[in-house]
């Protein structure tokens, strides 16, 4: 029998995460979906490093407790410095204290592990120990279908000059099911130096129990056929995986003074600005895009861990600088009017449950992809970095002009992919429901863990 909430003893359920702010993030939201589904315990793993960064996280919910491994990879801090080293360390040095915590600190015995794709170690300590490991992705299924073939593609041993020759082409021809991504947007993928040995994560979800998508079926219905017919495991689309079930829990934390100004603000006026939490733009791009956001004249709330003074002073009236938002409120509230993002797939998936067009600026790894979805498939934005110049930057010039014509509600554009977007939040919000895709597709997990 599954676990439910007549049952006398929890599920003991361990989850690890890939150690990153995104991964982490998706991860998080899994485990309140199964919190407000099931009765679980949930050991939640994280290096010391990240249990003092989560600290100042809104708390998990009751049944999630962080547990921690020693801090065996560089630091969060400053791994862009070295990212290929910092993946390379992931790759290598967290299995052993991962099985150690796992069979020798955990009480009572894990009884299933819900891990990162990117971390097949995971699968292979369950495997010697017999505890079953569920996969959990955390990016677009079709950037999984694109990884899970990379095979295919004649860019699967990288030269420059074979990416050179390959760009530009659609990757439609060489792995059905992935229209309308280019060759381009894998550009950053082919230039990671341990590309191999994250790939080699994909055939390790053969020997998982199962594989979780945080995105939903209707998003990406074709795609997900395709991998339920490449995998011998099941597959369960459960999203839109994102911190929903926060939206309305009552709290209020010492930084909603953001949410207070967007109250002040006339209805759809606001563009909503995040770049990511790691890799981010040049200090140039940042410096254009504060001035054509100035000169546009389109009020907006922009997230800005470094230096959120110093921009301030730069936009002045005309925006207002926060070090950090409860991002998904800030996407509901009914001032936001667009959101101009680095396209990571968590920010992706808040955007289409709050109905809420993108201005894109993709900037590492399946962020492309993403854009290219947004773009051209969902049709619910518009690219900004493809209004680059030679230099690789936008200027202030070309920001300003993109952006007001953007937040236009007027504007023929504008009212397409603003239908769109809407059209996608029903989708989303029906996917969740009692009896949709998604609820459907989390009811039958649970009840998979029993067996």
């Amino acid at each position: 029998m599954a676990p439910t909430r007549n049952e006398r003893e929890p599920f003991h359920m361990a989850a690890m995460a890939h150690p990153g702010r995104g991964h982490i993030n998706a991860m998080m939201n899994f485990c309140r979906l199964l919190s407000d589904r099931g009765d679980f315990h949930i050991s939640f793993v994280v290096t010391e490093e990240w249990l003092s960064i989560l600290s100042s996280d809104p708390p998990p919910p009751p049944c999630v407790q962080l547990c921690t491994i020693p801090n065996c990879i560089p630091s969060e801090r400053g791994r862009a410095a070295d990212m290929n080293g910092f993946l390379e360390a992931v790759q290598t040095k967290m299995e052993e204290p991962f099985e150690r915590l796992i069979i020798e600190q955990l009480e009572p015995p894990v009884q299933a592990i819900v891990s990162d794709t990117y971390l097949p170690w995971v699968v292979a300590v369950g495997n010697r120990r017999g505890i079953p490991v569920c996969s959990l992705f955390p990016m677009a299924a079709c950037f999984f279908h694109a990884l899970n073939n990379y095979d295919l593609l004649p860019v699967h041993v990288p030269t420059a000059d074979l990416i050179a020759e390959f760009n530009d082409q659609p990757l439609e021809q060489y792995i059905p099911g992935l229209h309308p991504l280019m060759s381009s947007d894998l550009n950053t993928v082919h230039k990671v130096k341990p590309l191999k040995k994250i790939l080699r994560s994909f055939p390790w979800v053969k020997k998982s129990q199962c594989i979780l998508f945080t995105s939903f079926y209707e998003l990406e219905s074709g795609t997900i056929d395709l991998i339920k017919q490449q995998v011998p495991c099941p597959v369960y689309p459960i999203g839109p995986c994102v911190p929903y079930v926060q939206l309305n829990d009552g709290t209020n934390l010492d930084q909603d003074y953001y949410l207070t100004w967007l109250d002040g603000q006339p209805k759809k006026s606001v563009l909503y600005i995040s770049l990511g939490s790691f890799l981010s733009v040049s200090q140039t791009q940042l410096e254009e895009l504060a001035s054509g956001l100035v000169t546009s004249q389109v009020k907006f709330l922009w997230v800005a861990r470094d230096n959120s003074n110093r921009f301030q002073e730069i936009v002045g009236k005309y925006g207002l600088i926060v070090p950090w938002c409860e991002q998904l409120k800030v996407l509901c509230h009914p001032s936001t009017g667009g959101f101009l993002t680095h396209c990571g797939w968590n920010s992706t998936l808040e955007a289409v449950y709050a109905g809420i067009p993108m201005l894109t600026f993709p900037i590492f790894w399946d962020q492309d992809v993403d854009s290219r979805l947004i773009v051209e498939k969902w049709k619910v934005g518009v690219s900004l970095k493809g209004k680059r110049g030679k230099d690789e930057i936008v200027r202030k010039e070309e920001i300003t002009k993109v952006v007001r014509a953007f937040m236009d509600l007027d504007g023929d554009e504008s009212k397409v992919f603003r239908k769109e977007a809407l059209k996608l939040k029903e989708a989303a919000h029906n996917a969740i429901q009692d009896g949709g895709s998604s609820y459907n597709s989390l009811s039958n997990f649970i009840e998979g863990l029993s067996s």
